[in-house]
C-alpha cells in the first residue's frame, strides 16, 4: 500500500438523482436496495442513477500540491469529499493520512447562530485541535482572517467571503499534514487570495500535501508540480500542470489543434517555427517564434491582413495582437485564386504561463473576418523570476549592504552586484 499522504486508488462514486427520503415507508426500501447494490458491478447503473467519479486514480506525495482542475459537474469537489469522508466510494479505496486541513465549503462546519469566536473553537475542535492550542493560535487566526471587528457577531451575519477567510485561516493555522482546498477562495478579493497563495507555498515547501481544485488556472499553475484534469468524473489527463491545464485550454474553448483551415472566402495554412515545436511546446522569456502563413483566396479581396494574436489561456486574455499592415506589410488586392505568402516572428518576452497563437485574416476594406485559426498552437512559458503578471521586463538588481552597530548607528556601507 502506498505511503503518500493523499492516496485515490481507483475510486468509483455513484449517485441517484433526486436521491432522497422524507419517510420510514420511503427510507426502508432504499436501505435495503442500497444493501443489496453493493453486489452490482460498478458499470451496472440503475434507473436515475450515474457515476459522478469513474475510476479515478492520483496520489499526492509530502511537498507535493497536485492541482484538481475541469468544468463545472466534473466531480472536482466529489473527490475532496471523499478523501475528507463525507462521502464513501462506491468501490475504490482513498484515503488521507495525518492531521488534515479542509476547505471544501463555505462555512463548512461552521454554526450560524454561534459567532466567529465560538466557531473557531468549535471547527478546530473538529479539525482535531485541543482547545489551548486553539487558545494559543486565535490572535493568528482572527489576524489572518481580518475578522478582528466582528468576531463576536453571529458568523450568519458574515458575507461568504468573510466566511471563507475565516474557514481558511482555521485550517491554515493547525499545523496540518495534508490540505484540502476547494474553490471557496474565489469568493475572497485579490489580497487575500494572493495570502492563501503564499500560505500555501510555506506549506507545500514545509512538506504537506495539498490536493488544489480550482478554475483558477493561474493559481493551479504556479501552485502545483502536477495536475488532473476531469471530465464528466472521469480523467482526461493527468501529469505535469502546464500539460494539463494546456489540455484544458484547447478542450475548454473546442478550438481545434490544427494549422490549416479552409472557409468559403479564404484556405489558411500556418506552420509555426522554434526549438521543440513537437508536443508540448516549451519557451524560455526573450526566444523567438517564427510563423509562415500561406493563403489562397476564394473570392476577391481589396485589401487583406493576417492579424497575429497571442493569448494567455490561464487568465483567458489577450496578451498581445497585430497585424500584416501594423509591421509594415502593405495590402494589395487579391482575386479569387489568388495566393500569397507571409512570414512573421515575434519574441516571446512573457512570464510564466501557458500561451495559444491565433491567426485571423481579414478584409480592410470590408471588415470581414476571412478565416481564423484558433489556436494554432499553445506553448508554455517556463522562467523563476517573476510571481505574476504576463510580460517579463527581465528585472536586474542590485543590493546596497549596511552594517548598523548596537547602537543603531551606520557604521560602513558596501555595494554588492
Amino acid at each position: 500500500m502506498s505511503s503518500a499522504p493523499v492516496v485515490f486508488d481507483g475510486v468509483w462514486k455513484r449517485f441517484r438523482r433526486g436521491e432522497r427520503q422524507d419517510s420510514l415507508r420511503d427510507l426502508i426500501p432504499y436501505a435495503v436496495g442500497r444493501i443489496l447494490g453493493r453486489s452490482r458491478a460498478d458499470g451496472d447503473l440503475k434507473d436515475k442513477e450515474f457515476w459522478a467519479v469513474r475510476d479515478v486514480s492520483f496520489e499526492v506525495p509530502a511537498g507535493e500540491a497536485f492541482g484538481i482542475i475541469g468544468p463545472n459537474g466534473a466531480g472536482k469537489s466529489t473527490i475532496l469529499k471523499l478523501l475528507t469522508r463525507i462521502l464513501r466510494p462506491t468501490s475504490g479505496h482513498c484515503g488521507v493520512r495525518g492531521r488534515t486541513g479542509a476547505l471544501i465549503e463555505v462555512a463548512s462546519g461552521f454554526h450560524p447562530d454561534l459567532t466567529g469566536r465560538e466557531n473557531v473553537y468549535l471547527q478546530g475542535a473538529i479539525m482535531g485541535m485541543r482547545r489551548a492550542e486553539i487558545a494559543r493560535k486565535f490572535d493568528e487566526i482572527v489576524e489572518f482572517a481580518g475578522v478582528h471587528d466582528f468576531i463576536d457577531s453571529p458568523v450568519k451575519r458574515y458575507s461568504s467571503g468573510m466566511n471563507a477567510r475565516l474557514g481558511f485561516s482555521i485550517a491554515a493555522h493547525l499545523d496540518p499534514k495534508v490540505l484540502l482546498i476547494d474553490e471557496v477562495l474565489a469568493v475572497g478579493d485579490m489580497a487575500f487570495q494572493q495570502k492563501c497563495l503564499r500560505r500555501m507555498e510555506a506549506f507545500r515547501d514545509q512538506g504537506v500535501a495539498l490536493a488544489f481544485v480550482s478554475h483558477n488556472l493561474h493559481a493551479v499553475m504556479h501552485l502545483c508540480k502536477n495536475a488532473l484534469l476531469l471530465d464528466h468524473g472521469s480523467v482526461s489527463r493527468i501529469g505535469p500542470a502546464s500539460e494539463v491545464i494546456s489540455a484544458y485550454g484547447v478542450s475548454a474553448s473546442g478550438a481545434h489543434g490544427g494549422a490549416k483551415a479552409r472557409t468559403e472566402f479564404a484556405s489558411v495554412d500556418v506552420h509555426v517555427r522554434g526549438a521543440g515545436t513537437r508536443g508540448i511546446w516549451t519557451l524560455r522569456p526573450g526566444e523567438v517564434v517564427q510563423l509562415d502563413v500561406d493563403l489562397q483566396f476564394h473570392v476577391g479581396v481589396e485589401l487583406p491582413a493576417v492579424g497575429i494574436v497571442v493569448r494567455d489561456m490561464v487568465l483567458n486574455r489577450c496578451v498581445y495582437d497585430a497585424n500584416s499592415e501594423l509591421v509594415g506589410i502593405q495590402p494589395r488586392r487579391a482575386g479569387p485564386g489568388g495566393r500569397v505568402s507571409y512570414q512573421f516572428a515575434f519574441v516571446a518576452n512573457l512570464t510564466r504561463g501557458v500561451y495559444a497563437i491565433e491567426v485571423n485574416v481579414h478584409d480592410l476594406a470590408r471588415q470581414r473576418v476571412l478565416a481564423l485559426l484558433c489556436p494554432v498552437k499553445q506553448f508554455t512559458v517556463v522562467e523563476e523570476i517573476s510571481y505574476g503578471g504576463v510580460a517579463n521586463l527581465f528585472l536586474t538588481g542590485s543590493e546596497r549592504s549596511v552594517a548598523v552597530g548596537q547602537d543603531g548607528d551606520r557604521c560602513e556601507h558596501a555595494e554588492a552586484v
